[in-house]
């Protein structure tokens, strides 16, 4: 642009001004990518002292169904020692029995994680997680009703015992088998990434703009097809997640989607008045009336009347 306009105009500070212009253009944020280094440094997970303290999991699904009906491996591997299991199972078990197996075949032999590392659903994760603390409260009560479940009992009395303390040994057995290491091979690889890429962050209220995937044949947020925006937005950032994400104020028809991404997939807006943002749609009633949904509680207060107290609250 600066070339195109040079010979025809002139005026004080010409190319700062076009490049401002530029960068503010609201299509070309959405459309164009950043040739730069990429944005978060290398934040590496907590460095485990134990073996099986810290794992990571996940399926490898598609596979073809076998005469137990099972269609999927469950991979867990230890962040440590890279040790892993591989158990099969299908895609379609819900959380509770997943937990089921987990304690049968990996709590039975290594004991309680301090923390699982999946790429699954958050929601997925955390039900897991839930469902495991519930099977777990079998030994918390120190009481085991056998009955007919005694097989389904057997890797919890197996976990008790091995985590239980042992005279003999002066330790638990769960104590004995681990052993500790150092950390240099964690601390050179978070050195030698962090080179190549940029440290950025964002502010409660900044707005960014969130990146598309531009997998084939893939809609994602609503948008398909090559020639559609890389980023949508502009969305506000609401809340810091950890290190390096953040929760974004993704609008309604975006509800069954995690609202945290990393602070690769986000973008900055450069805002400018003239920008024409697209406003959210509003179903309208026969009569032109509509749904008002709570966005959030913005303030709270008693009023005191003579005989009673009355709780207002101011609603967004």
């Amino acid at each position: 642009m600066y070339k195109d306009l040079k010979p025809l105009y002139w005026w004080p500070e010409m190319k700062t001004a076009i490049t401002d212009y530029v960068s503010k253009c609201l299509t070309c944020q959405k459309v164009k990518v950043e040739h730069q280094a990429p944005t978060g440094l290398l934040q590496p997970l907590k460095f485990p002292q134990w073996k099986w303290e810290i794992i990571m999991k996940d399926f490898v699904s598609g596979l073809p169904i076998t005469p137990r009906k099972t269609d999927a491996v469950w991979v867990m591997v230890d962040s440590l020692m890279k040790s892993a299991h591989f158990i099969s199972v299908q895609k379609s078990m819900s959380s509770d029995i997943l937990a089921e197996i987990y304690i049968r075949e990996v709590i039975r032999l290594h004991g309680v994680p301090l923390s699982i590392v999946s790429d699954r659903d958050p929601k997925f994760t955390s039900r897991f997680w839930k469902s495991l603390q519930k099977a777990l409260d079998m030994l918390r009560a120190c009481v085991i009703d056998f009955d007919r479940n005694w097989e389904k009992s057997i890797p919890l009395v197996e976990f008790a015992y091995n985590n239980s303390y042992q005279t003999s040994i002066q330790m638990a057995p769960f104590e004995a088998l681990y052993g500790r290491r150092l950390k240099p091979d964690f601390d050179r690889q978070k050195a030698y990434a962090n080179k190549t890429r940029r440290d950025i962050w964002y502010e409660v209220r900044d707005k960014v703009f969130l990146k598309v995937s531009l997998w084939k044949k893939v809609l994602r947020f609503g948008k398909k097809g090559k020639l559609s925006p890389r980023y949508i937005g502009p969305i506000e950032v609401i809340e810091k997640v950890g290190i390096m994400a953040y929760q974004l104020a993704l609008p309604p028809k975006f509800d069954k989607i995690h609202n945290a991404f990393h602070v690769s997939m986000l973008q900055g807006y450069r805002s400018d008045p003239s920008h024409m943002l697209e406003p959210e749609e509003v179903e309208l009633n026969p009569d032109l009336s509509y749904e008002e949904e709570h966005v959030m509680i913005l303030d709270h207060e008693i009023k005191r009347l003579r005989n009673k107290n009355v709780s207002l609250v101011k609603v967004l």
